[in-house]
């Protein structure tokens, strides 16, 4: 097959192989770098629904996923002292459907996508995108490495904090849309015989959590408090960090002081804001971005995962459907957007209502969660299944 042209796609997570994949189906000649030195482990599971299902089908790599299923068994919601709020089934409260929607790890979806895709495209690892200088023809991209190469177009994987859309777009913070909240997440061992359950204690505007994968020997932990901006210095001093969760949670009671204990004295902590990207446009001459990048919609909604397979399987489509990448990118951000955009809307009725600021909207959250039932819904929430994909066989003919 003559190669319908050369792509750079920065990132390795799961936008990134899933852009490739398609991408190569579709004739295109792929490089993908990643700056890590190999595919990343780890990481807290995540979710797959909808629309973001049926790509995994087309791709082949559902059943390696049903296998890895982690499915979670019930979600406890406690009181400040402790003391149990509410027992739901997980489904409920993320919207998914029970024996479709998926959990699986993170490391083994982002292994499950290289594994697809590596005999088929070069992966360049322990590097990353420096500097890019569009031309007519092309963009000339200057690695880290000090390696130069030319490809005809640029695709920006690299998750919330994008070197590619900075240099393509400009700054992050242009972009970034912070949530009013913070997150720290660690594991640690299980002490507490949990097995395959979450357990969410909550004070207004702080919440910790235990996540309980399968019959592990450790679990996850979680914290998060409300903060009215990005504490930028916690980001850059692990320190002045440790220093304010534990003046944050230093009175709280329950497995807090534990989960406190392990997130500060562990060596990498994954501590971020919870924020999303609105962007005015996902592409600028030959650079297009997706995936976190492009929309992150946090993980209150619990949908970036999704996003990510969703927007891989679009853009690689619309690219293999149009001559110019010019008409290609506003193809793929006219079909993909509303679709982004509605699940992005999801934390204004959604799971930012696990995390209450003040005393009566936890009150109300509880009550809420007193009227689920332990029961999978029969449904999942419209968002997750609003985007009907273009066949695939259309344009592989």
């Amino acid at each position: 097959m003559k190669s319908r042209g050369t792509v750079l796609i920065s990132g390795a997570s799961i936008a990134g192989p899933a852009s490739a994949f398609w991408l190569h189906k579709y004739g295109f000649e792929v490089t993908v770098v990643e700056k890590s030195a190999g595919v990343r482990g780890g990481g807290y599971p995540i979710d797959l629904r909808g629309t973001a299902v049926e790509v995994t089908h087309r791709m082949g790599i559902l059943p390696q996923l049903q296998r890895a299923h982690i499915d979670t068994q019930r979600v406890t919601f406690l009181e400040a002292d402790g003391s149990r709020a509410a027992v739901v089934h997980p489904q409920a409260v993320a919207g998914g459907v029970d024996g479709h929607d998926l959990e699986v790890p993170r490391e083994t979806l982002t292994s499950v996508l290289y594994t697809a895709v590596r005999d088929d495209v070069e992966f360049v690892f322990d590097d990353s995108v420096d500097a890019l200088t569009e031309h007519e023809h092309g963009v000339d991209v200057t690695f880290h490495s000090g390696a130069q190469r030319s490809f005809d177009v640029v695709v920006g994987a690299d998750g919330l904090h994008s070197r590619t859309r900075t240099l393509a777009f400009g700054p992050e913070q242009n972009y970034l849309r912070y949530l009013g909240y913070c997150f720290a997440i660690c594991t640690m061992p299980n002490t507490f015989g949990l097995a395959r359950e979450a357990v969410i204690w909550n004070t207004p505007g702080r919440a910790a959590a235990l996540y309980a994968v399968g019959n592990s020997d450790d679990v996850h932990a979680l914290l998060t408090f409300a903060h009215p901006e990005p504490p930028h210095e916690a980001f850059r001093d692990s320190e002045t960090r440790r220093a304010l969760i534990s003046t944050l949670f230093g009175d709280d009671g329950w497995k807090v002081p534990d989960i406190v204990e392990a997130v500060c004295g562990s060596p990498d902590p994954f501590f971020d804001t919870v924020s999303q990207i609105h962007m005015p446009q996902w592409s600028a001459g030959r650079v297009a971005l997706v995936g976190d990048a492009a929309y992150a919609p946090s993980f209150l909604t619990g949908q970036g995962s999704s996003l990510a397979l969703v927007g891989a399987y679009m853009l690689a489509e619309s690219l293999a459907a149009h001559e110019d990448h010019t008409t290609a990118f506003t193809a793929y951000e006219r079909a993909s957007r509303p679709f982004v955009e509605l699940n992005q809307s999801q934390i204004s009725t959604g799971e930012a209502a696990l995390f209450p600021t003040t005393a009566e909207a936890l009150q109300a959250r509880n009550h809420r969660l007193r009227d689920l039932t332990m029961s999978a819904p029969a449904t999942g929430r419209p968002a997750h299944t609003a985007l009907t994909l273009p066949d695939v066989r259309r344009m592989a003919s």
